[in-house]
């Protein structure tokens, strides 16, 4: 079976074994050989694998309907869902527009931002500014938004352009500001840009409250969020919280937004909220947004799965076992752990220049010198090389390039919600593994914590 011809193709040529089985964070290829799933695939399986409560609701939907189109039919998992979402999400945001993965949700967004403004008689608003580094999706709206170099360069003669700010990389930074002012700093950055363009244009402002693939699990200096949501309410810009992969107690909280007290106008779902037992995702807004759509002919957007009752059955039972099990607290309480580890690693290896995250969304980053944050020789290609050494031990890692896809070298590890402290050590022990490998195969030095 493995040595017949394939007739897929997706990114590059990087076989890999044939799956054969998936259950709780451990993944089986057809040899048997198992793997800790310890990014979650990518950052997506936030309940585990094979979870038997949540495909038994799933086979329940199957014999009942599985597709219904929304315009020919309401159905009750579309709509306990939603109802579910809404009571999970901080107050104001109170309703849901469903979708089936993660760039939908941002193009959702927007489009919804977009129609609302044109309600209010502000046609010439019509720019989004989003951040940089910073990932979005690989749909064209969503890819104008992104700020990663190699995905999006390619596209970019077919693109407006959207205009972006720095992201809040300050770890990077080397001034005598508090975190606190360097937080304000980044914040003022944007209002800056929105005067720069006409704040009459600026439709909306997008961002990740925990960065993501294009930023490694960056969290901002608690002053950053404030000071955003109030120059956004200032002039009239919508706020987009991108938590597609920071949604659904992936940080320790179901919204990322949740640590801060923001609420923003927009929120983007998917990856965990679906949790890989069916393609889903979702926006939920302000009524206040989605109303006057309303009111003037209806939201001209729509993908033909949405609401779809079997993914919406399986999001369901999703996010109730989020609940009844208490993953979002353990996420807070293993990711406490996990941060504990990674600070250890850290002080083992001295190209670790740094560790951040949130909750079960962590990264570290690889480095040539600490005290500067240089990035390794891109020639090393760690992002692919430390995954592959950790692969072949029985880890899967997800990496990217820190530095706007071009250099930089980070590795997130975000496992399952469901994972228990004992496996965090055993997730650890590969990984140090992988590191030894990689140190001896590149001559990088080692320290010993004291």
């Amino acid at each position: 079976m493995t040595d017949a011809p394939s007739y897929l193709f997706y990114q590059t040529r990087n076989p890999r074994p044939f799956l054969d089985r998936a259950e709780g964070i451990y993944m089986f290829d057809e040899d048997g050989r198992r793997y800790i799933d310890g990014s979650s695939g990518a950052m997506v399986s936030n309940i585990g694998h094979s979870n038997p409560r949540v495909l038994a609701k799933m086979k329940a939907q199957m014999n009942r309907a599985t597709f219904g189109y929304r315009l020919h039919f309401r159905t009750h998992p579309s709509e306990d869902l939603a109802a579910k979402t809404v009571a999970m999400t901080p107050e104001g945001l109170d309703r849901v527009f469903f979708v089936s993965g993660g760039s939908e949700a941002v193009e959702s967004a927007v489009k919804l931002a977009r129609q609302y403004a044109l309600t209010q008689g502000q046609g010439k608003r019509h720019k989004v500014i989003s951040r940089f580094p910073s990932y979005h999706g690989c749909t064209f709206g969503a890819l104008d938004l992104t700020g990663y170099d190699p995905l999006r360069e390619p596209f970019a003669p077919m693109m407006e352009g959207m205009p972006k700010v720095a992201a809040p990389v300050t770890y990077l930074d080397r001034d005598d500001l508090s975190e606190e002012a360097r937080g304000l700093k980044y914040a003022e950055a944007l209002r800056t840009r929105i005067l720069e363009l006409g704040p009459e244009t600026v439709l909306a402002f997008v961002m990740e409250p925990v960065g993501g693939a294009s930023t490694g699990a960056l969290v901002a200096p608690d002053s950053y969020y404030g000071r955003v949501r109030e120059v956004c309410d200032e002039f009239g810009v919508i706020l987009i919280y991108d938590e597609v992969m920071t949604g659904a107690g992936r940080t320790g909280k179901f919204l990322a937004a949740e640590h801060w007290g923001i609420t923003p106008d927009i929120v983007a779902l998917s990856k965990g909220f679906g949790a890989g037992y069916a393609p889903l995702g979702a926006i939920v807004a302000r009524h206040e947004l989605v109303e006057p759509v309303l009111d003037a002919g209806g939201f001209a957007h729509g993908f033909t799965y949405a609401g779809n009752p079997l993914a919406c059955a399986a999001g369901l039972a999703v996010l109730e076992e989020i609940e009844e099990q208490d993953l979002i607290g353990n996420a807070a309480r293993m990711g406490e752990v996990l941060m504990s580890e990674l600070r250890q690693l850290m002080a083992e290896y001295d190209f670790i220049g740094h560790v951040r995250g949130k909750g079960l969304l962590t990264a570290f980053e690889l480095v040539s010198d600490r005290a500067t944050m240089t990035p390794l020789d891109p020639g090393l290609n760690a992002y692919d090389r430390l995954v592959n050494l950790a692969y072949e031990r029985g880890l899967i890692l997800y990496s990217r390039r820190t530095r706007g896809g071009t250099a930089g070298d980070h590795f997130l590890l975000a496992p399952p919600l469901i994972i228990t402290e004992a496996q965090i050590a055993e997730m650890m022990a590969i990984l140090r593994d992988g590191l030894d490998a990689f140190a001896g195969e590149t001559g990088l030095r080692q320290e010993v914590a004291s």
